[in-house]
């Protein structure tokens, strides 16, 4: 079943949401407002998440309050990467975690944390236990990033500097799983900390993977899982017979569905990371799926 909708990925990150388009998030603040309030009419039980901010920023969470953004959501969301591109050392979980608390009384969840392969598998044996031992207790979701490395011939792009931290060669190394579907070592961990700890994991569009994910997840008595449904695909051909399909071989999980990215010809901008040219076309989708896979 869906458990929550999170409103947007990243929106303080310039990979997912583009900052000389709406330099002050006053866009943003806009969208994810009507999209939370769309939601709420539709299903007024479902968890309202806002998008995951990676740069953990208490300053960003202060200024979407201030602007009454944080009025139509019920859960504020981090994202956190110290063994990889964060410029933060692994211990200082809880203290990151404490600077959030501290600005807003929602429940804040960790919908990704997540450690590479790049370097070596040991690093990610060793991040995924301690990652466990900070989290888990601490708060109510913790989703580990992900089940499966991306296809290396998969896009992924960044706008951000290596001296900001992004190493983003990484990305494509986070799984628990190589892109063949063997598992590496962290994988036989993992059990240990399921239910507690959930797993992120996003579909692309009719992704080849998904039934075998269905089967992981499942043997790894994950109960928690986020994943997403894409405005811009659901312009493709045929798009809503994909995400039908994704959302029944998920309803076994308690799912947190992330709605993001902007079609090409309907942001200010022809890229995903734009803010629409109308708002409230986007808390229509938002509503439209909610209608579809929750209410």
């Amino acid at each position: 079943m869906i458990e929550a909708a999170m409103i947007w990925n990243e929106p303080n990150n310039k990979s997912h949401w583009d900052p000389e388009l709406d330099p002050d998030w006053i866009a943003f603040g806009r969208m994810a407002s009507l999209a939370g309030q769309a939601i709420k009419a539709e299903a007024p039980g479902l968890l309202r998440v806002l998008g995951g901010i990676s740069p953990i920023d208490p300053v960003f969470i202060s200024k979407l309050r201030s602007r009454g953004v944080l009025d139509d959501v019920d859960v504020v969301a981090v994202h956190g990467f110290p063994l990889d591109w964060n410029l933060w050392p692994i211990h200082e979980w809880p203290e990151r975690l404490k600077e959030i608390q501290a600005v807003t009384d929602l429940p804040v969840w960790v919908s990704e944390v997540g450690v590479s392969t790049f370097g070596a598998e040991e690093v990610q044996e060793f991040g995924l236990q301690r990652t466990a031992d900070l989290l888990i207790g601490r708060v109510p979701r913790i989703h580990w990033y992900s089940l499966y490395d991306l296809p290396r011939s998969w896009e992924a792009t960044t706008r951000h500097r290596e001296a900001e931290g992004s190493s983003y060669y990484r990305h494509f190394y986070m799984g628990l799983l190589r892109e063949d579907g063997s598992p590496k070592l962290a994988m036989s961990h993992f059990n240990r900390y399921t239910p507690d700890m959930g797993i992120c994991q996003w579909f692309h569009y009719e992704d080849h993977r998904l039934d075998d994910a269905v089967r992981w997840l499942r043997d790894l008595g994950v109960r928690h899982l986020r994943t997403g449904l894409s405005w811009a695909d659901s312009f493709r051909p045929n798009a809503l017979d994909w995400f039908d399909r994704q959302m029944k071989a998920l309803e076994e999980f308690d799912v947190t569905v992330t709605f993001c990215f902007t079609p090409e010809h309907r942001g200010l901008a022809p890229h995903h990371t734009s803010p629409p040219q109308v708002p409230e076309e986007f808390a229509e989708f938002c509503a439209t799926m909610v209608r579809r896979y929750a209410a």
